[in-house]
Order: C-alpha cells, then sequence, then structure tokens
C-alpha cells in the first residue's frame, strides 16, 4: 500500500472506505431478514416491523453524517499518526494477539465514555434536542446504529478516538477497531436476538435485547458494549424486572400447554 498510496491517502480515504463498506456489509443480514418469515421469529419487537419510508429516511440521514460530519473527524487522524509518527509499516505491525487486547481495550474506554455521556443526554433538559433524533424508531435496525443528531454523532463518537489515542501504535488499529466498534454496534442495533451469536461469549456483553429495552423503555442500559456500568449503578432495575415478567409469561404458556 505504501508503494502506491501516500499515508494521507491511507488513513484518510482508506478509513472512510473501510467504514463505508463494513458498515452496510454488517447491516446487510439484518437487511435481508426482513424479508425471510423463517427469521422474524427471532425479531425482539415482532409488533414492530421495518418500514421502507423509515429506512430510506434513515440512509439519508446517515450519509449526510458520515460525510458531513465523521469525514472531518477521520481526517483528523492522519495529523495524529503524524504527530506520533504511527508507523504503517508491515514489519512493525502487532501480533493479531495484541492487535485483539488492544481493540478490547478501546471497547472498555469506549464503553465508559458511551455509558456517563448517553445517560447524561437523557437528561430531561437535553434530550429533546439532541438525542431525541436517534430515538424516532422504537424498534431499531441495523443501519440505525449510527442514525443520530449531528451533535450526538460528535459526543458519542469521541468515545471511539479516546482508545486509539491510548493503544495506538500502528495504523493497523485505526481498521480492526474501527470493524469492531461496527460489529458491535450494529449487532445491538439489529433487533433480531439471533441464537448462536459468537458476541454472545464475550464476558459480560450487552447484545441486541438488552439494547432493544432502551428503545422501547428509553431510560435505563445506557452502556454500549458491556453491562457493568447499568450493573453497578442500577440502570438495569427497570431491564431485570422486564425479563422477570417475560419469564413468568412464558412459564405460564408452556404450563398451559401441559
Amino acid at each position: 500500500m505504501l508503494d502506491n498510496y501516500t499515508k494521507f491517502q491511507i488513513a484518510v480515504w482508506g478509513s472512510v472506505l473501510a467504514h463505508e463498506f463494513f458498515y452496510f456489509l454488517i447491516c446487510l443480514p439484518g437487511f435481508v431478514f426482513q424479508f425471510i418469515p423463517y427469521m422474524q421469529k427471532y425479531k425482539i419487537q415482532q409488533d414492530r416491523p421495518e418500514t421502507w419510508t423509515g429506512q430510506w429516511k434513515c440512509f439519508k440521514i446517515l450519509m449526510f453524517n458520515h460525510f458531513c460530519i465523521q469525514l472531518p473527524l477521520i481526517m483528523g487522524t492522519h495529523y495524529f499518526t503524524e504527530y506520533f509518527n504511527i508507523p504503517f509499516d508491515w514489519e512493525t505491525m502487532p501480533r493479531w494477539f495484541v492487535i485483539l487486547a488492544q481493540c478490547f481495550g478501546c471497547a472498555v474506554i469506549e464503553d465508559t465514555w458511551h455509558y456517563f455521556l448517553h445517560r447524561l443526554l437523557h437528561h430531561k433538559r437535553i434530550y429533546k434536542y439532541i438525542h431525541k433524533t436517534h430515538h424516532e424508531f422504537l424498534a431499531p435496525f441495523g443501519m440505525q446504529a449510527e442514525y443520530a443528531h449531528p451533535l450526538e454523532t460528535i459526543i458519542l463518537g469521541t468515545g471511539f478516538f479516546i482508545g486509539i489515542i491510548v493503544f495506538c501504535n500502528h495504523v493497523i488499529l485505526l481498521y480492526a477497531w474501527l470493524v469492531c466498534r461496527l460489529i458491535e454496534t450494529i449487532d445491538v442495533h439489529s433487533g433480531y436476538d439471533i441464537p448462536l451469536n459468537p458476541l454472545h461469549f464475550l464476558p459480560f456483553y450487552a447484545g441486541a435485547r438488552y439494547h432493544d429495552f432502551h428503545h422501547m423503555n428509553f431510560t435505563g442500559n445506557y452502556a454500549s458494549t458491556f453491562t457493568w456500568w447499568d450493573k453497578l449503578f442500577a440502570t438495569d432495575s427497570q431491564y431485570n424486572s422486564y425479563k422477570e415478567k417475560m419469564q413468568k409469561q412464558k412459564d405460564t404458556v408452556e404450563k398451559k400447554m401441559e
């Protein structure tokens, strides 16, 4: 790549292309699921199907956010790599397990930032001006993961870059962390609780059902990836009560069937 492109092109345009490609690629399964009757049993809010109007509106806002808000932020990564002399070469690229550990560290940092800033955006004096946009869809779908007010894109998106500043010792982390973050945020917004989801093997992973409740309930379950901050501050109490209620209803139905 260094033989054919400048470091600016790799860091900026490479990141933009990777973001667009992987964002819509990861969204694709959830988009296809709405046309497969068999998959509807895994949809969490079955009474709120996706609509073409909603998806088209979401796509237009996404394009604005991606190219008018996120692109200038991504351009800053070039100056970051130049200022800290971040290497681009193959020889100094970390081993895969080091990159994976760095991505986990980025996820912990981003999740912490997201929990407290997301909770702040739900404050009654702020909510209607910024975060209300993201909650226009009571039943989230994958593409809606980055559907937000421009200010929210900047505020919550800042958490993505903090981990890079802390851990980045090679440009490969920009791409690796980008893909990891997209997989996570699109999964929790997918609206489908798919069995055998490999992400569920992550300790304390929140998942789609956890975040789906946040869109139904508007309060609680503020974390983006993990559940520990919600557990620590008891902001998952309504979700736990809801799970118990659903489990009792399920047990009652099963007993009647017997």
